[in-house]
């Protein structure tokens, strides 16, 4: 099912651009994480990434988005190329959910999301995003999202 008039809209959120293979994808994320804390900074839990490259590719170039407890961000270290968004925002998109077997369901996603903005007319104005959510319940899921 693909929801209309999603948006995703954070606070605070830090960003670091990386390559992995999708297997790897823990492995980044942490890297990420790591970096943020030894800066003395919290990520409050919350992740999304943006596919960057084409997703049938063997390495991945994405862009890695934490969002932080905190307000202000300087980090000491320019080399990490780390990027502060005091508020981020992409609207309007169109969504699918992913509940189960994430990284089977992802390609099957994507491309029910690149099938429904051809046969809809639309035109595709950001990379897809995949976004980490946990329910009231506890229950992890993924929404995969894509400007139009």
């Amino acid at each position: 099912m693909i929801v209309e008039q999603h948006h995703i809209a954070y606070t605070n959120v830090v960003s670091k651009y990386y390559q992995f293979v999708p297997e790897e994808t823990d492995i980044a994320i942490k890297d990420f994480q790591s970096i943020l804390e030894k800066e003395g900074y919290h990520p409050d839990g919350r992740m999304l990434f943006t596919i960057l490259s084409d997703p049938t590719s063997e390495v991945m170039q994405a862009e890695i988005f934490l969002p932080i407890l905190e307000s202000n961000f300087t980090i000491s270290d320019e080399e990490q190329q780390v990027y502060f968004h005091s508020y981020f925002s992409v609207k309007p998109m169109i969504m699918t959910r992913l509940m189960d077997d994430f990284e089977a369901a992802s390609q099957v996603k994507f491309w029910e999301l690149m099938h429904y903005i051809r046969q809809n007319g639309l035109q595709q104005k950001t990379p897809v995003f995949v976004d980490y959510k946990t329910s009231h319940m506890g229950r992890r899921y993924v929404e995969m999202s894509v400007g139009v």
